[in-house]
């Protein structure tokens, strides 16, 4: 599983704003041939002398919005817009969001650092800036998904992920489940956020209504839990239904905070009906009563509730146990879906987990996503 995250010993970095951008749309096509990646391309970035001022977040937002076609397609479902260029022989990474709360306000949060790697120590300095007209920065809404931004000339359409029709299949979900809406993962991976209303917990099921960007294989000791070769993503086959949970992401990756973290930071903000959201955690955290807004989100906006009930796992003996808990005939046929929430704070496990009560960081405080 390790080679998820080694992608740059075949990838080609290029000052990668305006290349990023244009990947999705050529995996969205059908027929079509590989895009091809070279060492030469990455070896020429690395070693390349260039003139960027970096501790200028301006002159930053400068350089990436010019490095963009003039409209853009925000895959994730958080409304991230995720970018990466080397400067200087160093990997930066960043995003522009378009976050639910305050877009329509205007404004636009931009973020970038320099990257770090699994090896490294201690946190990457993180530059962080909420973006309006008072900086010279112009965010107008076009339609319910799109929005036009502008600064210094050049004028960039971000295209909002339009996922408001997609549903699970029918009989897909159980007579205590609701559906809270529909996530397009950073990895390209799609899910369906699912709430447990009578164990109060919260499951993320693989949407396989369009055909899944991975491919699969079975660990071992079970073919009930499927690893994808790409994202790493582990899944449990529901002998109940017929669909998968997700159980596990691999723990390097979410080490790294790269694109195959786990769904977590990619909640249904555009899609989310009322206080379903918050009515949910509410139930798996009534502590947080009058603490959080619609979106699970803090008054200060600095923290945003954490839906992670999968593992983090490093190799595929660390999965069995959720096969274990789903086959062991002393769980009760009611508490069948609480073998698949793992508390990692939790020391029993599976089968007496909850969702995570734990909060992570929101829409305001800096989200660093590493490739």
């Amino acid at each position: 599983m390790k080679q998820t995250v080694k992608w740059w010993h075949c990838a080609a970095i290029v000052i990668l704003a305006a290349t990023s951008a244009e990947i999705p749309r050529v995996a969205a096509q059908t027929d079509t041939l590989p895009r091809l990646y070279s060492n030469e391309a990455y070896a020429e970035d690395a070693m390349r002398a260039t003139v960027l001022e970096i501790s200028n977040p301006m002159a930053v937002l400068t350089f990436v919005l010019g490095n963009l076609p003039g409209r853009v397609k925000v895959y994730p479902t958080e409304n991230y817009y995720y970018f990466y260029f080397i400067h200087r022989h160093v990997r930066y990474a960043g995003n522009l969001r378009l976050d639910v709360t305050d877009r329509d306000e205007g404004k636009i949060h931009f973020t970038y650092y320099e990257d770090l790697a699994e090896w490294t120590y201690g946190e990457p300095a993180i530059t962080h800036v909420v973006l309006d007209t008072t900086k010279g920065v112009s965010v107008e809404k076009l339609a319910p998904l799109t929005y036009q931004v502008s600064y210094s000339g050049k004028t960039v359409v971000f295209e909002l992920n339009d996922l408001s029709k997609v549903k699970p299949p029918l009989g897909s979900l159980g007579p205590d489940e609701i559906y809270l809406g529909p996530i397009f993962d950073e990895s390209a991976i799609r899910f369906f956020l699912v709430f447990n209303r009578k164990l109060k917990l919260f499951h993320y099921i693989l949407d396989e209504t369009i055909e899944v960007a991975d491919e699969f294989v079975r660990i071992v000791v079970t073919d009930h839990i499927l690893i994808g070769k790409r994202t790493g993503f582990a899944f449990y086959r529901d002998d109940r239904l017929n669909r998968k949970i997700l159980i596990g992401v691999f723990e390097g990756n979410a080490l790294l905070n790269n694109y195959f973290d786990g769904p977590f930071d990619q909640l249904p903000d555009n899609f989310i009906e009322g206080e379903a959201l918050r009515d949910a955690i509410l139930a798996a955290e009534p502590k947080l009563a009058g603490k959080i807004d619609p979106y699970g989100i803090s008054p200060d906006g600095k923290d945003r509730y954490l839906i992670g009930p999968y593992r983090r796992y490093r190799t595929e003996e660390e999965l069995v146990m959720f096969h274990t808990c789903a086959t062991d005939r002393r769980i009760p046929p009611a508490r069948y879906y609480e073998c698949f929430v793992f508390d990692e704070g939790d020391a029993a496990g599976i089968g007496q987990a909850r969702a995570r009560k734990r909060m992570r960081a929101g829409p305001y405080k800096p989200v660093a996503k590493r490739r």
